[in-house]
């Protein structure tokens, strides 16, 4: 697999979390870091699929009344809350 070297300034508690993490697993700071960053990747995408997904229903207007909404969220603190609106 080709790579490529990505340099970043981060700031020095967040290094040395790095480093902690690193001799606790036995693996290098770059194993670390390529975790992270495509854990934080893989999260991104699927926020951005789920965004993209929500205007899609919003555009063939597939929505919940606010005052639906409003009225369950209202309710989360009695003994019996409201079922979610659909």
């Amino acid at each position: 697999m080709n790579t490529k070297v990505i340099t970043a300034h981060v700031p020095l508690p967040l290094a040395e979390k790095i480093d902690q993490m690193a001799a606790r697993l036995e693996r290098s700071r770059g194993w670390i870091v390529k975790q992270a960053l495509a854990a934080w990747i893989d999260c991104e995408e699927e926020h951005r699929r789920l965004t993209m997904e929500a205007l899609a229903e919003v555009d063939a207007g597939v929505v919940i009344d606010h005052q639906a909404v409003q009225t369950w969220a209202n309710s989360l603190d009695a003994d019996q809350p409201l079922p979610v609106p659909r």
